[in-house]
């Protein structure tokens, strides 16, 4: 299910991140988006902790795309909400929003969720969204105005000029969190099936920047060693 609605993509951003969540009900004065500069470990250190959720903008190359499907085979799409009712995935219907729902699951598979003012627009969003099967959370996005203006703001206070709307962008956003309760470490992207549990064990939350980073470092930059155009951010506590 597609859908013919198209907006203008996100740079990858934590201050614009901030603002986008921060107008829809986050205190960002308890959490930030922070940049994650490389993945040697001294660069790791320097990213507040406890990191909540890894967001990763990628090229969408062949060898990307090989790995997706085969990775996907044979995988039947959820028509049913999550079983275990610990985490909230949402399908990718709208063209170039894929920084949105990267928001969305970091923000409503983590702690911070719990932060969000109860009639504030995410916690609103995430309580409609909650039963609804994947389909029907899809369509709740697309008819969102709240969540449509956000986007459109964010989208239009980057530092770089954006794309159109109608612009072949081929860079892909995905989160990766902390499973709440088996504490996996699960891949959320809105192109995949469902919520993706890469079976590697987060014991504490403070493992999360270093295990996901290794995982995306073996998973997804070793599939291309010459391209560059990766970018990581992470979602943070606010040091007191």
């Amino acid at each position: 299910m597609t859908s013919a609605l198209r907006w203008v993509p996100l740079e990858s951003n934590p201050e614009l991140f901030s603002s986008w969540s921060s107008s829809l009900g986050l205190d960002t004065t308890k959490y930030e988006f922070c940049d994650v500069f490389g993945l040697d470990d001294e660069l790791l250190a320097m990213v507040p902790q406890p990191v909540h959720a890894v967001l990763l903008l990628f090229p969408v190359t062949e060898a990307y795309e090989a790995k997706r499907h085969k990775d996907d085979e044979g995988v039947i799409e959820s028509d049913k909400p999550e079983g275990d009712g610990e985490l909230l995935w949402f399908k990718q219907t709208i063209g170039n929003a894929c920084g949105t729902i990267g928001l969305l699951h970091a923000l409503a598979n983590t702690s911070a969720s719990e932060t969000l003012p109860k009639d504030s627009p995410l916690a609103t969003l995430f309580a409609d969204a909650r039963p609804l099967a994947p389909v029907d959370r899809a369509a709740l996005l697309q008819t969102s105005k709240s969540l449509a203006q956000a986007h459109t703001q964010a989208a239009a206070s980057g530092q770089t000029a954006a794309p159109s709307a109608d612009d072949k962008v081929d860079l892909h956003f995905v989160a990766f969190v902390r499973h709440p309760k088996t504490g996996d470490l699960v891949e959320l992207d809105g192109r995949r099936k469902g919520p993706v549990n890469r079976k590697v064990k987060v014991e504490e939350q403070k493992d999360l920047l270093k295990l996901a980073t290794s995982w995306i470092r073996d998973s997804y930059m070793a599939l291309d060693p010459t391209e560059v155009n990766y970018n990581l951010i992470a979602l943070s506590e606010v040091q007191q």
